[in-house]
């Protein structure tokens, strides 16, 4: 859900998300083992800047862009540039993972979007940014999200000992929504004092992040080399599908975030609805982080041990609920509260879901699966954000949003009839199918 991934991760946003279940009350000397795995060090630190950059540059181009236009549909264009080569090429962004070093993969994508944020810092400072400039250059962004996010995904069970990976996963997801916190507040602070400063920011952020994975040190596995085939790039399809609790939850989050998500319309309320600043809009996006952290480190303390599946549907319920909220207030405070509740609400899916993926497919297959659940997620992120802006400029914002937390509730209600086994799966640790 869009909580935790704003404006993409969201993937950025959730692009590179990790569980927060398993044994999340670390004891002291488990916590103090992970730190003598340098390469885990080196992937919080890159994962953890690339995430307040992508944070920093979706609230400056969201911003710049409704400033520029006054269009919703404008915010959903920008979204559909990112989701149609992420479409087209998260596949055999999968496979790639599968073969290939993860980590210069990564580093690769980092650096080109580092070289994003150049562009956007040098036709802001000639003015000349456009919507069809920022349209095009969110294409060549989505494409390196396209491999950066698979590889990143699968290479943090490789990082640890699978005795350490539910810590070093808690750990991740805890610094990733601090950092989901940190970047809108700064985009907001930086877009006050010029696009070129947030910019420029940026890619500073990305190339900092590249040398951060360069940092990463692990013994690398023998990566088949056998013939590519269809079967192999679309294997994660047929993992998944034989596996009716995982798909259950990957598409439930998929169509309840595609109709539910608002996050592409903040810069709406933020400057015609809420009548706030730049600043305000850093903050309003920064709101699901905040809640999704609280819920994260409450996970922590009282991981999900029993009832898993209904735990799932009774938060995107709740996500539901508080995106009707969100689209009927005219209230900065009750605003930023309906969205810290949706952020909340957010992880108790994505523990779930991701638990399911990550501890339920072999290093072999983590790739392709990783590809699947990030084509997931990105259709209800980008797409989303198309969807968002479109029915927005047909029906109006306010009606938009509160249509999509209604149809969100219907999904839910829909998922639960039709993925029983999701409905009836009492503890992550078991293996559900």
């Amino acid at each position: 859900m869009p909580g935790t991934r704003p404006g993409a991760e969201a993937g950025s946003a959730r692009v590179g998300e990790a569980i927060t279940a398993g044994d999340p009350a670390p004891h002291a000397p488990g916590a103090t083992r992970l730190w003598r795995h340098p390469g885990l060090i080196g992937f919080l630190l890159s994962r953890s800047l690339s995430a307040v950059a992508f944070q920093v540059q979706a609230v400056a181009i969201g911003w710049q862009a409704y400033a520029t236009t006054r269009s919703p549909w404008t915010l959903g264009l920008i979204g559909l540039a990112q989701f149609l080569p992420m479409l087209g090429l998260v596949f055999v962004a999968g496979q790639v993972a599968d073969r290939f070093d993860r980590r210069r993969i990564a580093t690769l994508c980092q650096l080109v979007e580092a070289c994003c944020g150049v562009a956007l810092l040098l036709a802001s400072r000639h003015h000349a940014v456009s919507p069809f400039f920022i349209y095009g250059l969110m294409a060549v962004f989505g494409a390196a999200k396209a491999f950066e996010g698979p590889s990143l995904q699968a290479l943090l069970p490789s990082l640890v000992p699978p005795a350490l990976f539910s810590r070093a996963a808690a750990l991740s997801s805890s610094l990733f929504q601090t950092a989901t916190i940190v970047g809108p507040s700064l985009g907001g602070l930086l877009i006050m004092a010029g696009a070129r400063a947030a910019y420029g920011s940026c890619a500073t952020l990305f190339v900092l992040a590249a040398l951060g994975m360069c940092l990463v040190r692990l013994e690398q596995p023998v990566r088949p080399r056998g013939p590519v085939t269809l079967a192999t790039v679309f294997g994660g399809i047929g993992f998944i599908r034989s596996r009716p609790a995982m798909l259950g939850a990957i598409s439930l989050d998929l169509f309840a975030v595609l109709l539910g998500g608002a996050t592409a319309l903040l810069p709406v309320y933020a400057l015609d609805i809420l009548h706030g600043s730049p600043f305000w809009l850093g903050v309003l996006r920064a709101s699901p982080a905040i809640g999704a952290l609280a819920v994260s480190l409450v996970l922590a303390r009282w991981p999900l041990r029993r009832r898993a599946g209904r735990s799932m549907f009774a938060a995107v319920a709740v996500f539901g609920v508080a995106t009707i909220v969100f689209g009927l207030s005219r209230s900065l405070p009750l605003s930023i509260l309906a969205m810290m509740v949706l952020g909340g609400a957010d992880v108790v899916s994505v523990v779930v879901r991701s638990t399911l993926v990550q501890l339920n497919t072999p290093d072999e297959m983590r790739g392709r699966v990783s590809a699947v659940n990030l084509l997931f997620i990105v259709t209800s992120n980008q797409f989303g954000e198309f969807e968002s802006g479109t029915v927005a400029g047909l029906i109006g914002t306010p009606a938009s949003v509160v249509a999509g937390g209604i149809g969100t509730l219907l999904v839910t209600v829909l998922w639960m009839r039709m993925f029983p086994t999701l409905r009836r799966l009492d503890r992550l640790e078991d293996r559900p199918d």
